[in-house]
């Protein structure tokens, strides 16, 4: 009879301490997609008065993503990664992105960036969110700015169908750079 009031104890702390354990995770999974949202937000806001246009760009586009950036370079190689967010603007619903970045080339520093895709069409969002991005080669274009660059004023586009705003610390960048990126889902956040 003790044994089976011990076996009954046990297996009820065991329980418990799962049911806590998924409890916490569930809490810490919450807590870091409102940290990426809230940074996404504040990201947009950033973009939205260093480029006015590009809040209508958004609002009227498939959908957007938004990434927030740190990248290191030692000597002849460097590294990045980021977390980000997309969102279908018919359907609201949100997926959460993770990225790597490889770069190759002299130079060291630490740079922190943010980057919003705009996405035309239903397809290149579809493809984006299901399938990923890569961009194997490092690409440069100057964004275009002022008052005749109508809604992608600031942005360049990356493909078909995709544009892309930079944002640095001190605002849209003036020049754009894409590097050895790859974009996949967060398992973790989704």
């Amino acid at each position: 009879m003790k044994i089976l009031l011990k076996q009954i104890l046990i297996t009820g702390a065991l329980v418990c301490a799962l049911a806590l354990t998924a409890l916490a995770a569930d809490t810490d999974k919450e807590k870091q997609q409102k940290e990426v949202r809230d940074t996404a937000n504040k990201t947009l806001q950033q973009l939205y008065k260093a480029e006015p246009h590009a809040k209508t760009a958004v609002k009227h586009a498939a959908g957007y993503a938004v990434f927030n950036n740190m990248g290191v370079k030692i000597l002849v190689a460097g590294s990045g990664r980021g977390k980000g967010i997309v969102v279908n603007n018919k359907t609201k619903k949100e997926t959460f992105i993770k990225m790597i970045e490889l770069q190759a080339g002299l130079g060291m520093g630490v740079k922190k960036f943010s980057v919003v895709f705009v996405f035309d069409n239903d397809k290149v969002l579809a493809s984006y969110i299901n399938s990923g991005w890569e961009l194997g080669e490092q690409a440069t274009a100057a964004a275009t700015t002022g008052t005749k660059g109508g809604a992608m004023s600031g942005a360049v586009s990356v493909s078909d169908g995709v544009w892309m705003y930079q944002m640095t610390e001190k605002g849209l960048a003036a020049e754009i750079t894409a590097k050895s990126t790859k974009h996949y889902k967060d398992d973790d956040l989704n």
